[in-house]
């Protein structure tokens, strides 16, 4: 414990300042328990401020969690009983209910996937739930007029649940390849809540303006799908640039100019003066302009502290506060700024802090599977 102690108060040894004014000289000593003090006062506070984030993320994370389960159990007990009790009531009163559950369904897809997926099945009633089918048989029964209402609902409860997986399917997706770049799903899903707004128009799939439990969940699984992919096209995966290879990669190097050891925060690109120059993800511009030793630069801003940085450009061709897309032009390869000749740095930051651009592009072929819509081409 004495050698503890000893080895912390040498970090912290007693400090002697001069400050000379208007010819007197005078002396600040500062001691090695007050530094050690302001140390652990810093080092508590960013303690306590790592916890209280990381309690925010758990609770993001139990409370989606929750209302997953939640919906779950609440679709379970959605009994055939019910409906028939529904049929009962009037055929009008059915027909109304499907209109707005078919309503419901459009204005979900419309706002998340935009066209439906060719590749999930329309469904059919035998191959629906078993709730389903066990109502259709029941309503055949004793309302024979209603058979036809009720296997059209029956495709449609099969519908849902098949879209319903397909959205958490997609959703799982976009949530690995998020992982394998070492970012927070749930980080990116909360990013993709920002800035919106709007009067509240509510979606109800009855006439009691209640939403069944069902669709409920479809439309929980189908918003969770569309902030993971809206976070994911905002990851650079894109190939800034038609380039022969990589003339240089990321970390310690010997400096092209002094021949000694250096930090290489990027990738260099090699590549003919006037090669255009893309954005590796969508994003904004948050700065056009030079930077020492980068030449002419242009940055694009991601959120959540992701930024790209493509710098040595012989011309650059965005304006700051410009919205770009994944592979939208922004400038051209060139040889300004602290270069041995032409090719693109390009660099991918976190929170200012540069981090190894090649897991983020070697992302791009698990990405463009799942990426809703088509990326632009990325040229080797």
């Amino acid at each position: 414990m004495a050698d503890v102690t000893a080895r912390v108060r040498g970090w912290f040894p007693e400090r002697e300042f001069f400050m000379r004014s208007q010819g007197h000289v005078r002396f600040i000593r500062i001691s090695s328990r007050l530094q050690m003090t302001v140390a652990g006062a810093v080092a508590g506070t960013v303690l306590l401020w790592l916890v209280i984030l990381a309690a925010t993320l758990v609770s993001q994370f139990t409370a989606s969690r929750d209302r997953a389960e939640l919906l779950e159990r609440e679709a379970a007990v959605a009994t055939a009983e019910s409906r028939v009790n529904k049929y009962r009531g009037g055929l009008e009163g059915v027909a109304d209910d499907l209109n707005r559950r078919q309503d419901f369904i459009e204005k979900a897809i419309e706002g998340t996937i935009g066209e439906l997926p060719k590749d999930l099945p329309q469904g059919t009633v035998s191959d629906s739930s078993g709730e389903a089918s066990k109502t259709v048989r029941k309503i055949s029964m004793e309302l024979p007029e209603a058979k036809g209402l009720a296997e059209i609902e029956a495709r449609q409860l099969a519908f849902i649940e098949r879209l319903t997986r397909f959205a958490d399917a997609r959703a799982a997706q976009a949530e690995m390849a998020i992982r394998r770049v070492g970012l927070n799903p749930a980080m990116l899903r909360a990013s993709a809540r920002e800035g919106q707004g709007g009067p509240l128009i509510r979606l109800f799939s009855g006439r009691d303006d209640t939403v069944d439990p069902r669709f409920a969940r479809l439309g929980a699984s189908l918003e969770r799908m569309a902030a993971l992919e809206k976070g994911l096209r905002r990851i650079p995966n894109t190939l800034p640039a038609s380039l022969e290879y990589i003339s240089s990669g990321f970390g310690y190097r010997s400096d092209p100019f002094t021949g000694g050891p250096a930090f290489h925060a990027g990738l260099d690109f090699r590549g003919p003066v006037g090669a255009p120059i893309y954005a590796a993800a969508a994003g904004t511009v948050s700065f056009v302009g030079q930077r020492q030793g980068y030449g002419n630069v242009v940055e694009v801003s991601h959120g959540n502290g992701l930024m790209t940085r493509y710098a040595h450009m012989s011309r650059t061709g965005a304006r700051f506060g410009q919205k770009v897309e994944a592979g939208g032009e922004i400038g051209k390869i060139g040889n300004t700024g602290r270069s041995t000749g032409p090719h693109l740095h390009f660099e991918v930051r976190i929170n200012d802090r540069p981090v190894n651009p090649r897991p983020f592009l070697e992302a791009n072929r698990h990405v463009q599977e799942i990426r809703a819509g088509s990326a632009h081409p990325a040229g080797e």
